[in-house]
């Protein structure tokens, strides 16, 4: 394409440095906000934040997307994710995908940690619900904003008698 026929909505690059990125940290983990929607083109381009977690964090009850796919990059590590109605541990190197209106969950493996990047396409203003979840963790927040939040973040939880086994195991 010459410049002349190039579209108004060519994504642009977008580089996050690691000193510049924003922290959301709980007892248990610690999230680190790369890329959010308004930043990464038009029709929502994508989400990405990077996840530590520490032996026995919970990470995520159970939950799906309307409109969104999941990816999950494990760095180092092992978590342990609930798809559908199946348990499984990703381990260093693994990759997941997770389509829209499929039930997942995850958490640190049993007595492991994990260091995961997450996408989510498209995106959209996620890091407003990150933020919500760590002002609840720190008790600055009343748990029923998270319920009421559902469809501004597309993030519905569900009831998993698998992942509540899973966990129960894992303890």
């Amino acid at each position: 394409m010459t410049e002349e026929t190039t579209p108004a909505t060519t994504l642009q690059a977008v580089l996050t440095r690691h000193a510049d990125a924003e922290t959301c940290a709980d007892p248990s983990s610690v999230m680190t906000l790369l890329a959010d929607s308004d930043a990464t083109g038009a029709g929502g381009g994508f989400t990405s934040y990077r996840s530590t977690f520490s032996k026995g964090a919970v990470g995520a009850p159970a939950h799906f997307h309307t409109r969104a796919t999941e990816l999950f990059f494990v760095i180092s590590g092992s978590l342990q994710v609930l798809v559908g109605n199946e348990v499984t541990v990703l381990n260093t190197g693994d990759f997941l995908a997770v389509p829209p209106h499929t039930p997942h969950a995850f958490a640190a493996a049993p007595g492991a940690e994990a260091d995961v990047l997450f996408v989510f396409t498209p995106g959209m203003g996620r890091f407003d619900y990150l933020r919500l979840l760590g002002r609840v963790t720190r008790g600055e927040a009343d748990p029923k904003e998270i319920a009421d939040s559902a469809e501004r973040f597309d993030n519905h939880y569900v009831d998993s008698p698998v992942w509540r086994a899973a966990l129960k195991r894992s303890a």
